[in-house]
């Protein structure tokens, strides 16, 4: 029966390159599949366009360490490393490959995910882009918005493989779709062949978080994960019929069972039995996990339903400022003196008439991490660190706050000492994040693919 291996490369912007480096050397892969954006990644990305318009996309060490030898080996490369600039990602790409020497090198530039141009377009069509979570109308927010991206499917990176592109390089992507593009590009699936589509969605979730279904941020007994120094990325031997086995290179760290790729299998999903994507709206409690031999786990028996008729927007919109700082307290009663800096903090901002719209207080070493889940009073703490933060629409206030918290080493409660970083933090520009559903073919009907070759 007629097979590929894909590989895993990236998980989100900043991950390591060095694991896609073992599965291109030792995964007997011939693609690698990267997802690297989140949608915190996209408001990032939007400021580094802001402040330059060339940029907009994800730039780190990923292409510098695997292009040369994906191209010495025939492994292509698919990514949503474009972000919102896809265009400037392939121009960058294609300049590195130049000065690489790798002639004849083809990447595919996917465009056409950005909708931002057209937000006033679909309103007057009757397009309803209310917010998906809150249902408010996005009049709101409509003179405040800096981008607006759809996540695409598969089916634009499987046209630009059959344009014989050897790196593809997409915008706003669901995230398992770089994985699921080489399954229907290389078996042969259908665009209604839900289940096999189900299939590889399913295997693109397992594998679009780099090393979560090897053994990394395990939350079972991860003390006894081996190798995590050198951690494997998983790679996917899939078949014609949509059955596959999840393993990673040999000689990598890291471990492949039922129980890393169950927690994975879960991750951020809302309804296993409804995991609507662009291509398919596939059932996770339909497929049958069995251990296939050390670091192999065999998925078989996934079952989809047919695709969505919207696709789903991230919109990001100016949303004011964030102001913060941190002031730490050691022992004895540390949690007392950091809640009664906080009440000294929230009596100053009313009598300078300072107005926030949110101020949010948390206690590292408490319930940072936690939140409301945080169990006792924390009063037995060796040391605690209050962290205040406030939103507000005036740069100027949030550059004021944090101006409060020095005078209090010798003007509140005693031990305080410095908080993280040093220096007094500057205010950052918050970019909100707003959903929504748009009409398949109005997003469908503008997806354009450039090729890119190096000469």
């Amino acid at each position: 029966m007629k097979s590929v291996r894909i590989g895993a490369g990236q998980g989100f912007w900043g991950d390591s390159p060095f694991p896609a480096l073992d599965v291109a050397q030792s995964g007997n892969v011939r693609y690698i599949a990267c997802d690297a954006l989140a949608e915190l990644t996209l408001a990032i990305l939007q400021k580094a366009r802001q402040k330059d318009p060339a940029k907009g996309y994800v730039e780190d060490m990923f292409f510098n360490v695997l292009l040369a030898p994906c191209r010495e080996r025939g492994i292509k490369i698919l990514t949503n490393a474009g972000g919102i600039n896809p265009p400037g990602a392939g121009r960058a790409v294609c300049d590195l490959a130049r000065r690489m020497g790798l002639k004849g090198l083809k990447i595919a530039v996917i465009t056409g995910d950005d909708i931002l141009p057209r937000i006033g377009e679909l309103r007057s069509m009757g397009v309803d882009l209310s917010d998906m979570e809150s249902g408010e109308d996005i009049a709101a927010i409509e003179d405040r918005i800096v981008f607006a991206n759809v996540y695409l499917g598969a089916k634009p990176m499987v046209d630009a493989l059959e344009m014989g592109a050897d790196v593809v390089i997409a915008g706003r992507t669901s995230d398992p779709a770089q994985f699921l593009a080489p399954m229907v590009f290389e078996l042969g699936w259908r665009w209604d062949d839900w289940d096999r589509l189900a299939a590889g969605i399913l295997l693109g979730h397992l594998m679009e978080c780099s090393a979560q279904s090897t053994g990394g941020n395990f939350s079972g007994d991860w003390w006894n994960i081996p190798g995590m120094e050198r951690i494997g990325y998983p790679v996917a031997e899939v078949y014609e019929n949509g059955d596959a086995v999840l393993t990673k290179p040999g000689g990598t760290g890291g471990r492949v069972d039922l129980m890393t790729v169950k927690e994975q299998m879960l991750y951020e999903v809302h309804d296993p039995a409804a995991y609507v994507t662009p291509d398919v709206v596939a059932d996770f409690t339909s497929a049958r996990l069995e251990e296939d031999g050390p670091d192999r786990v065999r998925i078989t028996c996934v079952r989809g339903r047919p695709r969505p008729a919207t696709l789903k927007a991230s919109i990001g919109y100016s949303d004011g400022w964030l102001g913060e700082a941190v002031i730490r307290y050691s022992w004895p009663h540390a949690m007392k003196k950091a809640r009664k800096a906080d009440e000294i903090l929230r009596k100053q901002f009313a009598a300078l008439g300072l107005r926030f719209e949110e101020i949010l207080t948390e206690y590292i070493g408490y319930n940072s991490l936690s939140g409301p889940l945080a169990w006792g009073d924390g009063e037995d703490l060796n040391e605690v660190g209050l962290r205040i933060a406030v939103r507000t629409r005036n740069k100027l206030d949030a550059a004021r706050m944090p101006r409060l918290l020095p005078p209090l080493a010798l003007n509140g409660p005693p031990t305080a000492g410095a908080g993280a970083g040093g220096g007094m933090p500057r205010p950052r520009e918050l970019i909100g994040l707003w959903s929504a559903l748009v009409p398949r073919e109005e997003v469908e009907k503008q997806v354009k693919i450039d090729m890119l070759e190096v000469d």
